[in-house]
């Protein structure tokens, strides 16, 4: 390979680094065809892109973000294809449905919510992360569970008895 392609290549992962707010890192070394189109459809239906790179081709497009990635360092080695997403966990339960019936892919690393996750056994908990809408919608559904306890006792049986309380004394001042 050329220099310009390397560049060009490089370019485009960083491009695509700066696009997606995540990425995992994933063997996919010995998939056959039928394995690999159908991974593919899996991840175009789940919003994640699936890049197959060259490891020093995305070290240094990582070293262009400026970022601090040195603890993904250790899974630059090998085969290596990139899955690249904007909701963290997508690509973690792609892979934990996909290896049910499939040795592969076998996740190396992530980078997701602004934290290194290196190894295969940071799976089950990449799966259970909860992006930042969901922790906001869970925070609001929180917020929102006092108010809405208040509104249903006044529409209920108790909420008719302060009413009439309330009627009755209303009359009692006339």
């Amino acid at each position: 390979m050329r220099k310009e392609e390397k560049g060009a290549l490089i370019e485009q992962l960083t491009e695509s680094l700066k696009e997606y707010a995540h990425f995992y890192v994933v063997d996919v070394e010995g998939l056959n065809a039928e394995a690999t189109s159908k991974l593919r459809r899996k991840c175009f239906e789940n919003g994640i892109k699936l890049v197959a790179v060259k490891n020093t081709l995305l070290k240094r497009a990582l070293g262009n973000l400026g970022g601090d990635f040195s603890e993904l360092d250790s899974v630059f080695a090998g085969n290596s294809a990139v899955m690249f997403c904007n909701t963290g966990n997508a690509p973690a339960k792609l892979i934990k449905e996909f290896t049910a019936s499939n040795a592969k892919p076998v996740l190396k690393g992530a980078y997701v919510e602004q934290s290194a996750y290196v190894g295969a056994e940071n799976l089950e908990t990449l799966v259970h992360i909860k992006s930042k809408e969901e922790l906001i919608a869970d925070i609001i559904a929180l917020l929102q569970s006092p108010a809405k306890n208040v509104i249903s006792a006044l529409q209920g049986s108790a909420g008719n008895k302060i009413h009439g309380i309330l009627e009755t004394l209303s009359k009692k001042e006339n």
